[in-house]
């Protein structure tokens, strides 16, 4: 059997993104020990990034060994106990997929519905928490992957704290894309991903506690049901100091890829990411909007990194997607749940988000639309 030697491909969907080739390079430097003291000098280096990527001062700030999808479970399942009533609201695929794992936890989950492709009512999650007096806690998508829609988790937030809850944001998709300040906004608890905004390939699952949700974990009447991600057990890894106890074999070399892919992020400023996200989005949809299609997301509502795009009426979608990646080697995404068939998913996140991309894409998407 031949070596594999994978296509290169213009990723343009959901996710992965590209990767840079100096965070390529570092994946490929020496394995070694994930209790080697150079090791932990490096734990404490990218704990030290990811506080200045996710705006934070909170001491339980780490990567976590899986891909975003963990880091949700690990935040939630850390959080709630059996009997819990959870407030859940949901615009998308992942605020689902939160339901459900509140439910595998033991919990009740109460939500809060919202039209996909729109942000969360902050007036509804009010009116749910008014209802119900005895939630503790409030989950949220930031930046909803699967429709584009981008909510404002700061009053979600506020809101939240006024009835005496904690939240868990999801930030898979904002985290280094648009602005995130998680003390700021007071956020207690939040996971995302490598894989996005972060220019990284795909595995790890950043996260950050303050002490609020720490302390409701270190006070919990039962034992966290996951051995693997119960965080008392995983700080003795990622905790503070040079000793560190054995928990898993952390995957060394994709640290190392986060390692650079956060430096290059600070490198250019995160207010720099920021603003190159949005403005390369504002020339996407332009474009778009001259082929004469429509964005599904209204602007004040739309995430810069993930444009969906509505899929005119007679075109088939997969067959424009095929044709993107056969003939143009450009990976956009589908639709999911409701909305599939329904609109394309276009990524343009960190190392992908630049404008030589953006007129590679639309001259091809015109192509593609031609010729299907």
């Amino acid at each position: 059997m031949p070596t594999f030697n994978p296509p290169k491909r213009l990723l343009m969907g959901p996710g992965p993104s590209n990767v840079s080739p100096k965070v390529l390079e570092a994946l490929a430097l020496p394995t070694i020990g994930h209790l080697d003291p150079r090791f932990v000098e490096l734990m404490d280096e990218i704990k030290e990034l990811l506080q200045y990527a996710f705006q934070t001062n909170n001491e339980v700030t780490f990567p976590f060994s899986g891909p975003g999808s963990a880091g949700m479970e690990l935040c939630l399942i850390n959080l709630i106990e059996p009997g819990d009533k959870v407030v859940v609201c949901i615009n998308g695929v992942f605020g689902g997929r939160m339901k459900q794992i509140v439910e595998r936890c033991g919990g009740t989950p109460i939500v809060v519905e919202q039209d996909w492709g729109k942000a969360v009512d902050p007036e509804k999650l009010e009116e749910i928490l008014k209802q119900n007096q005895d939630v503790n806690l409030v989950a949220f998508v930031h930046a909803e992957t699967s429709t584009g829609a981008r909510s404002d988790i700061k009053t979600l937030t506020q809101i939240a704290h006024s009835y005496n809850c904690l939240v868990v944001a999801d930030t898979v998709t904002s985290l280094g894309g648009i602005e995130l300040k998680i003390d700021e906004w007071d956020i207690d608890a939040s996971y995302s991903g490598t894989q996005k905004c972060l220019s990284c390939p795909p595995g790890l699952s950043p996260v950050t506690f303050n002490q609020k949700a720490v302390d409701k974990i270190k006070n919990r009447k039962s034992s966290v049901q996951s051995w693997f991600m119960d965080i008392n057990l995983v700080l003795g890894y990622w905790g503070q100091g040079a000793k560190r106890t054995y928990h898993h074999t952390a995957p060394i070399n994709s640290l190392y890829g986060l390692h650079k892919a956060l430096l290059l992020l600070k490198e250019e400023g995160l207010e720099n990411a920021w603003e190159r996200h949005q403005k390369n989005s504002e020339l996407l949809c332009k474009g778009v909007e001259e082929l004469g299609l429509n964005i599904f997301v209204k602007e004040e509502e739309r995430l810069p990194e993930l444009v969906t795009v509505t899929v005119p009426n007679g075109i088939d979608e997969a067959k424009v997607r095929s044709y993107l990646l056969n003939e143009h080697n450009i990976e956009i995404g589908a639709g999911l749940g409701v909305l599939a068939g329904k609109i394309w998913r276009i990524g343009l996140m960190g190392y992908t988000s630049n404008e030589e991309n953006v007129k590679t894409f639309l001259s091809a998407f015109q192509d593609a639309l031609k010729n299907k």
